[in-house]
């Protein structure tokens, strides 16, 4: 027998169950995905903005590196020991002059020990920058140490000559064996080991300087382009959220996010160009300042060591011969000229009358005359020497203490002046590039964090419809 079950009518919460869900829509898929494409959109903006800014921050502290170095630290450290050889050369210098004078030239005497002990004050005073300049450098310290320890000894020397030469009372001209004995150590140390060591030190902070010089202007230039690529990149974004806003709201574009985008765009355009501007000071301040005050210490120094030459050239009759090679290489490290002794340097020097060739080359568009002043003071010179040659000694020392000596004197006023005009081009140039640098740190942050603020402001009216 078949038992027939009877239908059963199904329960409210069996026929819920059997409903179908509803459909979504595409329409409802893209409108719950708008909030997220917002948020995505604001957060690749905000970090192009901090791109931006970290690259302006690179960028600024390379500038600034590289102007600390040449406009403050070891670029004055170099300018520093090269009148440092500057002072030394001109102490022997003095030392050979009083030596010469003997027991006349009272007057001239007098102001020649002066210039002596203004000299070494000089030379002290510069050795101490240097050695302050030199912290953290403990070989270019040792290097300091060592010539103050060797101007200790030859000061003791110098003062030695000068003693026996006040009690010898003799003539103006070659003072007596035992006052050039001491005078030959004194001025062989100045000569071989205080001089070359001064030297070493003005190339060795010169090249740091160059090599500063290099590295920075390398790192400021690739992040300039760095920094045009993000600023590129960022203004792209914002123009991007702000016409999928207009396109997904329907409304007219953000006056926030236009101020945001105006206020990235100005920040990233100064960015660049005081970028720019800090790299021309850095060229300039090397190149226009730095190098050029570097070779007119340079051709000062070698100046007054070869003047130094015509005053030992007199006072040492045995080593004459050595002094005349020393003045013709110096003469012609200053100014080149055929010639291989002192007279056909002359001549050569007379018939030519261009300076083309040497340290003075590079800086003869500021000397008015084309270094006349150079010639004649190498034109007393001939004549000295051929007083001296002529077994003339007073009326050569005559000459070496008055035509030569103000010719001389003439020609390094040439050089101070040029040097003072290069100095004030370098410091103009270094306080320029600084003071661009702190007007960038006075506006770039506070202009791109308030666009960051302003793009914040313009998102989130719209984020809060979807809450």
């Amino acid at each position: 027998m078949t038992i027939v079950q009877p239908a059963t009518t199904p329960t409210p919460a069996q026929t819920q169950s059997a409903v179908p869900a509803p459909v979504i829509t595409q329409h409802a898929v893209s409108r719950h995905s708008v909030p997220g494409r917002v948020r995505t959109l604001t957060g690749a903006v905000l970090i192009a903005l901090a791109l931006l800014s970290a690259l302006l921050a690179f960028g600024s502290g390379s500038a600034r590196e590289g102007l600390r170095v040449i406009g403050h630290d070891s670029g004055p450290q170099v300018v520093a020991t090269a009148g440092l050889y500057l002072g030394l050369s001109d102490m022997d210098a003095q030392v050979a002059d009083v030596l010469l004078m003997g027991s006349q030239y009272g007057e001239r005497r007098t102001a020649a020990l002066a210039q002596y002990e203004r000299r070494r004050t000089e030379a002290n005073q510069a050795l101490l920058d240097a050695f302050e300049l030199a912290d953290g450098d403990p070989a270019e310290r040792l290097t300091i140490q060592s010539v103050l320890d060797g101007l200790g000894r030859y000061e003791r020397l110098a003062g030695e000559a000068l003693l026996l030469n006040t009690q010898s009372g003799h003539a103006a001209g070659v003072p007596p064996e035992r006052v050039l004995r001491v005078y030959r150590q004194a001025t062989d140390l100045m000569r071989l080991e205080l001089l070359p060591k001064a030297y070493n030190l003005t190339l060795e902070s010169g090249t740091i300087v160059r090599r500063t010089h290099d590295e920075e202007s390398a790192a400021v230039r690739l992040l300039m382009l760095g920094l045009i690529a993000a600023l590129i990149a960022v203004g792209g974004l914002i123009v991007a959220l702000q016409l999928y806003l207009a396109r997904a709201f329907r409304r007219r574009l953000a006056p926030a996010l236009l101020l945001a985008t105006a206020l990235t765009v100005v920040a990233g355009l100064v960015g660049v160009g005081v970028l720019g501007q800090a790299l021309q000071s850095i060229a300039a301040a090397k190149r226009d300042g730095f190098d050029a005050v570097l070779t007119t210490a340079r051709a000062r120094a070698i100046g007054n060591s070869l003047h130094a030459d015509q005053a030992r050239y007199l006072l040492d009759p045995d080593r004459a011969d050595t002094y005349e090679h020393a003045f013709l290489d110096k003469s012609q490290s200053l100014v080149y000229a055929d010639g291989g002794n002192v007279e056909a340097y002359h001549a050569t020097l007379a018939k030519n009358g261009q300076v083309s060739l040497g340290l003075l080359a590079p800086v003869r568009a500021n000397v008015s005359g084309n270094f006349a002043a150079y010639r004649r003071f190498q034109e007393a010179d001939g004549r000295m020497r051929a007083l001296a040659t002529s077994g003339q000694t007073p009326q050569a020392v005559s000459a070496k203490l008055d035509e030569l000596a103000q010719s001389f004197t003439a020609f390094d006023k040439e050089l101070v002046t040029v040097g003072e005009r290069y100095e004030a081009t370098f410091t103009k140039t270094v306080a320029a590039g600084d003071g661009a640098l702190d007007g960038l740190w006075r506006l770039a942050p506070w202009a791109l964090g308030a666009a960051a603020v302003l793009i914040a402001a313009g998102v989130w009216p719209r984020l809060r419809e979807y809450r």
